[in-house]
């Protein structure tokens, strides 16, 4: 490939960036407060799922920086340890990684833009899907161009509404405290804390984005590693200043329950005229979040396409060197999740699914490291092993609480998976 042809080191940093903020960070605390009403708990949670997906981050930087290739956990998983598992782990990539986050921040881009358009949230969560994908479908250079400006939209607005009860006269606070008192330990070791856990997961799913592209990024080698952990650290403070900011303006009976935690701070902040007008803009910001989504996704079925005859349909490319079949199907696909989907069935399915795969491929770096010797791996991650042993754990305790709270959900995960495998001794027949 000519360097044209590949996102470049800012576009990637912006693409981990925009995967992970996106609706998590703007609706996640709705289902916090009640579990963990304590300022000082709420935050240590933010701060351990940035630790979680820290250590992720170092490892996959690790992991792809060897393997160099694009296609995320399916072709590391095939390559370190089986084919068939690496296949299921692109199938749930796929179908619940990119096609159901993508539903989900579709609707919340409809639920933000509801009141200011007066248009119905469905409606406008299948247009944003339509609009970005059209966008994409022009290749490299509009999808990187697109992608920048958006991000760089999205954290200028964030940084303002963090700053914001700085400046606004007669801003409200919440009294909430953030002073660490006695009974934080017991929430902290609670099961809400776990469950809690699962929605901060998805908040920053989004962290491995940038390794879907790893065979389309210019001097990946360098530029992996850096996209990866610089796009991880930079939202692990923008949301720890960010949750700190909403809890500072709202209270805990305000929060609780609700999935448009910005729209809740911005009229307290600015009245309920101006809140709308941020409303929209918590719209546009979110359209990031589709846009990267919408960038990695398709890399996963291309790769697949690459790799089998029979599906070699999704590695077509258009004359803007976009891989079309998987674009069409993936926007397909999402507009189907968005029809038919609740938006909390959408984020507890997707954390709990995609943390099991990445649980997995962390856990391939002691396989990955017998496979190949130190010469042959051009990035190393510090403080082996304890990046994926603390990734492991956190990951196992947050699916034991949330399987003992409701075990449809790890069920239906695994069901999910069962397609997969069917569908992959059909086409490895013909490989």
């Amino acid at each position: 490939m000519t360097p044209s042809k590949n996102y470049t080191l800012q576009v990637s940093i912006a693409l981990v960036i925009a995967n992970m903020i996106g609706t998590g960070v703007f609706t996640s605390l709705g289902y916090q407060v009640g579990p963990i009403p304590s300022g000082f708990a709420i935050l240590v949670l933010w701060f351990i799922g940035g630790l979680i997906a820290l250590s992720g981050a170092f490892t996959y930087a690790e992991i792809s920086t060897t393997l160099k290739r694009s296609g995320g956990e399916y072709y590391y998983l095939g390559k370190i340890f089986h084919p068939a598992l690496g296949f299921v782990g692109g199938w749930m990539s796929a179908i619940v990684g990119f096609a159901g986050a993508i539903s989900a921040v579709a609707i919340a881009i409809g639920e933000y833009s509801k009141d200011a358009l007066g248009i119905p949230t469905k409606f406008v969560a299948v247009a944003a899907i339509l609009v970005v994908t059209t966008i994409h479908w022009f290749g490299v250079k509009a999808g990187g161009i697109a992608q920048t400006i958006l991000t760089s939209a999205k954290l200028s607005l964030i940084v303002f509404f963090c700053l914001a009860p700085i400046f606004v006269s007669g801003s409200s606070v919440s009294g909430i405290s953030f002073m660490p008192v006695m009974s934080d330990l017991n929430l902290i070791l609670s099961p809400g804390f776990a469950i809690s856990l699962v929605f901060v997961v998805y908040a920053y799913t989004g962290w491995n984005a940038a390794s879907y592209i790893a065979g389309n990024l210019e001097k990946p080698t360098r530029n992996l590693p850096i996209a990866l952990i610089a796009g991880t650290v930079i939202v692990a403070f923008v949301y720890l200043a960010l949750n700190g900011m909403f809890l500072y303006v709202a209270t805990f009976d305000e929060l609780q329950g609700q999935n448009d935690i910005g729209n809740v701070v911005a009229q307290k902040l600015f009245g309920p005229r101006i809140g709308m007008v941020f409303s929209g803009l918590f719209s546009f910001a979110l359209l990031s979040t589709l846009s990267a989504m919408t960038i990695a996704g398709p890399r996963v079925t291309e790769a697949m396409g690459e790799d089998y005859p029979l599906l070699n349909n999704f590695s077509a490319k258009n004359r803007f060197n976009m891989p079309y079949m998987a674009l069409i199907v993936q926007a397909t696909w999402s507009i189907f999740l968005v029809l038919v989907s609740s938006f909390k069935e959408i984020i507890q399915y997707i954390s709990v699914s995609l943390s099991i795969f990445s649980m997995i491929t962390v856990l391939g770096i002691f396989q990955l490291r017998r496979m190949y010797k130190k010469g042959e791996r051009p990035y190393s991650l510090p403080l082996y092993p304890l990046p994926p042993i603390i990734f492991t754990l956190c990951t196992c305790w947050m699916i034991w609480y949330i399987t003992k709270e409701d075990s449809r959900i790890l069920l239906y995960s695994c069901l999910t998976m069962v397609p997969g495998l069917i569908l992959y001794f059909l086409v490895s027949r013909k490989k």
